[in-house]
């Protein structure tokens, strides 16, 4: 596939006749279906979260014990999103999300057998591994294809399968587990993703192959950020970022239900109050994607985290349960255009016959940020009893990310002409 190095920016690229462009009817398709299976798959992560406590309670273990499953899930994510991703380049995307869909049921029915070790195992190689991982960063690199106009705004649409999950199951899985227990709302869960899956995989068609002469006679055209700095580092960067922002991002995500049961509010509630969080970041990434079309990603990026920071210290002055739902909301609101942001930066920043390693790349650093948080925050509740110092570490490593991403936005030029990268 031929396409170039750049943003496809609305905003920034502007001086070539607009008439052309490789977005279709299918390109919808493919990203309405894209925005399906991740609302499903999804699902699976948010199990843990939502279980954290009766998990700890059945097991007899320590509640970081059971967040450290979620962590490994999210690092597990990540790392199979750089082996799927080369999986899906050299196979499809209907076979590596059918692959993945085995995977996530299988350790999903191996936790059911209640060990915490199996549990862990499960999480971090099959639901992580080479089931999630399999799913969010292969298809991103592919929906990316299929649009030069408004690829920020594609992007973020399917990245809201992960708000679209957050708003359905949390709910359904507390209800669930009251009613029949973790170990069969898991095994449940696994049967659903079977029949649904598959069904929506097949749908997916391949990207269009698109030449360089596109761009040359009158196509849309893309130009490129250049930051002055070995690539390499760039991505380095990049990722150091992703991890700092990804620390406090699972944060509310990983432990919102827990805490809330810790501070008197019921379980209900706090699974509510999680649905109402995610529910704000759907309402709200759209207007990111627009966004980041028209500025950029790494002015997405910087926005979104300063937002994100803000939200975070505001869970450290509040524990009344009204007021937890409007920070709760006001969290979804700021740090849903993130991930998506990093993604447009990176294809601002890279070939893109790059994209395909290098977008997996920061998403597992990234995720690796997620799982350090999820896990980090369950360890000092342990040592200390209550969440607040989680909430503080979080807003430092906030402030580092938006230090990082300031230091690359001040290096960004934007180079002009056509830059083609054959991909």
């Amino acid at each position: 596939m031929t396409e170039i190095a750049g943003t496809t920016s609305a905003g920034i690229a502007a001086s070539r006749p607009r008439s052309a462009s490789i977005e279709s009817r299918g390109s919808w398709i493919a990203a309405g279906v894209s925005l399906a299976l991740l609302s499903v798959s999804y699902g699976s992560p948010l199990l843990i979260v939502v279980g954290l406590k009766p998990i700890t309670e059945d097991l007899g273990t320590a509640r970081q014990m059971v967040a450290l499953a979620g962590a490994l899930t999210w690092l597990g994510t990540g790392a199979g999103g750089i082996l799927m991703g080369w999986v899906a380049e050299r196979t499809s995307i209907r076979f590596t999300l059918i692959l993945g869909t085995v995977m996530i049921a299988l350790g999903l029915a191996i936790s059911a057998t209640g060990n915490i070790a199996a549990i862990l195992l499960a999480h971090t190689f099959l639901v992580g591994l080479l089931g999630n991982g399999a799913f969010y960063p292969p298809l991103l690199v592919y929906v990316s294809r299929w649009f030069d106009r408004r690829r920020g705004t594609a992007l973020a649409l399917i990245s809201s399968g992960q708000y679209i999950a957050g708003m359905a199951w949390p709910s359904l899985f507390e209800q669930a587990i009251a009613d029949y227990g973790w170990q069969a709302t898991m095994l449940g869960f696994a049967v659903i993703l079977l029949a649904s899956v598959p069904f929506f995989a097949l749908l997916l068609q391949r990207p269009p192959v698109v030449p360089a002469s596109f761009y040359r006679d009158g196509g849309h055209e893309e130009r490129h950020a250049e930051l002055g700095l070995r690539p390499n580092l760039v991505l380095i960067l990049l990722g150091l970022a992703g991890f700092c922002c990804c620390v406090p991002m699972a944060l509310p995500q990983g432990h919102l239900v827990a805490f809330c049961s810790d501070v008197g509010i019921p379980a209900a509630r706090g699974a509510a109050m999680l649905s109402v969080l995610q529910g704000a970041a759907f309402v709200s990434r759209m207007l990111w994607g627009w966004l980041s079309d028209r500025i950029g990603g790494l002015w997405t990026v910087l926005l979104g985290s300063a937002c994100q920071a803000m939200a975070i210290a505001a869970f450290l002055a509040t524990q009344d349960e009204a007021g937890l739902f409007a920070v709760s909301a006001a969290y979804g609101l700021g740090f849903s255009g993130i991930v998506p942001a990093y993604v447009m930066a990176i294809r601002e920043l890279f070939p893109a016959r790059e994209a395909s390693w290098r977008v997996p790349s920061v998403l597992f650093i990234s995720m690796g940020g997620m799982a350090f948080g999820v896990w980090f925050a369950g360890a000092l509740y342990d040592h200390f009893g209550f969440y607040a110092p989680a909430f503080l570490v979080g807003v430092v490593f906030n402030i580092a990310n938006l230090a990082l991403i300031g230091f690359l936005i001040s290096r960004q030029r934007w180079s002009g002409g056509l830059q083609a990268y054959p991909a």
